[in-house]
């Protein structure tokens, strides 16, 4: 018979000490992380919904919820996986077990309305996304899924308004849109036709200065591509002119110079690459020190109330929202989680928890250094 475990007196061969040491290593490392075979199946399931072996990776979540039943995040990504295999009731049933935990996930709540929305529910879908930007604002994935349920429920203003504020918070919402047969029922309305000109817009930014340039990239059609660049130029935003490509003209179009020192544009450098001139992005950065050293400040204070005007800073998309998605996302989920706990509990939460919240604020203001750097040598080059 084999034995399941070797003898304690019994000597490891030579050839195997590299490996006797490594599972020793191992030991070590599994008895530091207490859960350290949740994230094990958690990972895995990442890793096999990646390989779309749906099956297999709710196996995989479904074991790390034994370790841990409330793990918010294989919770998700379980639900998510039924999603995509059709179990809608399994997958709606896992988010409401999230919200069992935390009922201000947003995550949750977005993702619940995309089971509405594949039942064409749509009013029970808009229900959804509308509590996750009540806990989340500057979700700009919730925004646009609300701009798409609106659309099908025919509330044109509001559709316009939803998807005007996703392309705000990230603007390949905008692309996306100009392809999305949800918007339908908005493409006749005069603020769709807009967006169809920032996508047009953000097109010539990155370099495509043609009309078949910018066909292929934006999958618009000629005939819209045309006319939104015609009143891009009639609105002094774009520049236009004809170059000759052997006996034809070809139109190209230009930002126009007072708009590209402001946005940027992305030019060819020597050896055919693209560097990208962003001033807009450089005030940018100096806005999120200079909010990072003030809400530093506050928590120094212990003011609780000083502490959550500040960090609004860093989650409204009218301030400085958008930008901390864009080059701190997980760092503006966190500020986002202590402006909840510090509303919740205060004083006590603030003490407890100051030098983790000193620490973020210091990495936000060192990186946004880093960048601030390598944006200013850029521009000088």
């Amino acid at each position: 018979m084999k034995k399941l475990f070797k003898d304690r007196s019994e000597p490891p061969k030579s050839e195997d000490t590299g490996h006797e040491m490594s599972v020793e290593i191992s030991k070590e490392s599994k008895l530091a992380d207490p859960n350290y075979t949740r994230n094990k199946l958690y990972k895995k399931g990442i890793s096999l919904m990646a390989d779309e072996k749906m099956e297999d990776a709710v196996r995989a979540f479904e074991g790390a919820l034994q370790v841990d039943p409330g793990h918010v995040d294989s919770l998700l990504k379980l639900g998510y996986a039924r999603f995509h295999m059709g179990d809608l009731a399994g997958s709606m049933d896992d988010y409401n077990k999230v919200h069992e935990i935390d009922v201000t996930n947003s995550d949750a709540w977005n993702l619940k309305g995309l089971i509405y929305y594949r039942q064409k529910n749509y009013e029970k879908a808009l229900e959804s996304v509308e509590k996750s930007i009540e806990t989340n604002p500057t979700d700009g994935m919730s925004w646009y899924n609300k701009a798409c349920y609106n659309s099908l429920l025919n509330h044109i203003p509001e559709a316009i308004e939803a998807l005007k504020r996703s392309i705000e918070i990230d603007v390949k919402n905008a692309k996306k849109a100009v392809r999305d047969k949800d918007f339908e029922n908005v493409k006749a309305d005069e603020g769709y036709r807009r967006i169809v000109e920032v996508v047009v817009l953000e097109s010539v930014r990155q370099g495509y200065h043609k009309v078949g340039q910018i066909v292929w990239t934006t999958m618009l059609g000629k005939a819209e591509v045309e006319d939104a660049a015609r009143k891009l130029v009639e609105k002094g935003l774009l520049t236009r002119a004809e170059k000759s490509a052997g006996l034809t003209k070809m139109e190209e179009f230009e930002i126009a110079p007072e708009l590209a020192a402001k946005i940027g544009v992305e030019k060819k450098g020597l050896f055919g690459t693209t560097k990208k001139t962003n001033p807009l992005l450089i005030q940018h950065l100096r806005d999120i020190s200079e909010a990072a050293q003030a809400v530093k400040s506050a928590i120094e204070k212990g003011d609780v109330n000083e502490v959550i005007s500040r960090m609004d800073a860093f989650i409204d998309p009218n301030k400085r929202g958008a930008q901390m998605i864009e080059h701190f996302f997980e760092e503006h989920r966190d500020i986002r989680l202590f402006k909840v706990r510090l509303t919740d509990k205060g004083y006590e939460y603030l003490q407890a928890n100051k030098k983790k919240m000193m620490e973020l604020f210091d990495h936000i203001e060192s990186q946004t250094t880093k960048k601030l750097r390598n944006e200013t040598a850029t521009q000088n080059t």
